[in-house]
């Protein structure tokens, strides 16, 4: 792994000749795609349907250290993302996940912000060409972009070390329930800004949050 960090603005080898119809990188994934909320705001966008619909095939739920989330579900018989065409191709490539539109870069959060690194031998692909990275994520209004995965990112560290410090099962589920009902579950509205969308669910989490840490106390939750 190559953890030379970089900025949206540098240049990386990751162009990979639209793929010439590779779709490695689309099966066998397991849970490993989970989804974050603008995630969820693009899925509903590309299919119209909401989170219980897109459970029936397309995603399931992921557990890491504590926290529910849902992920891409591989299929049974090809074991390949359920958006994945017989010809190999992604189905909502315009509106795919952030984990899918970043390959092969992953990304680092720490007192510098969002950076990224290069997943040096994740692609098969040989001789890739130098893109720079944010046309290579395609992801218009890149700063809000970014602005919302260090929230996120930040939002969901400190939920896990809460429930590491509580190891309170009531807890952690009714935390996992706000989380999936506020972030995933309630429809986004298509026709106003995401970005302002998340803002206030995280306002609302947050308030909630607070409050049944305060009730936590008293009643060992």
């Amino acid at each position: 792994m190559d953890m030379t960090l970089l900025c949206s603005n540098d240049m990386a080898k990751l162009g990979c000749g639209e793929c010439n119809g590779c779709s490695d990188c689309c099966r066998g994934m397991g849970q490993s795609i989970v989804l974050d909320p603008y995630d969820m705001y693009q899925l509903q966008r590309a299919t119209k349907q909401n989170f219980a619909q897109l459970m029936q095939e397309k995603i399931e739920l992921h557990v890491e250290d504590g926290l529910i989330l849902p992920a891409l579900k591989m299929q049974g018989d090809t074991d390949a993302c359920g958006f994945l065409s017989k010809e190999g191709r992604c189905s909502i490539h315009d509106d795919r996940p952030g984990l899918c539109r970043l390959f092969p870069l992953g990304r680092n959060y720490d007192e510098e912000g969002l950076r990224y690194f290069l997943l040096e031998d994740a692609c098969k692909i040989a001789n890739r060409t130098k893109i720079k990275i944010k046309k290579w994520l395609g992801v218009s209004a890149l700063p809000q972009y970014e602005k919302f995965l260090i929230e996120w990112h930040d939002l969901r560290k400190n939920i896990q070390e809460e429930m590491s410090k509580r190891q309170s099962d009531a807890y952690m589920q009714s935390t996992n329930v706000q989380m999936l009902e506020i972030f995933y579950k309630k429809p986004y509205d298509m026709e106003e800004d995401f970005y302002m969308q998340f803002g206030k669910r995280r306002e609302d989490f947050c308030i909630r949050e607070s409050s049944v840490r305060r009730i936590g106390r008293g009643k060992m939750i």
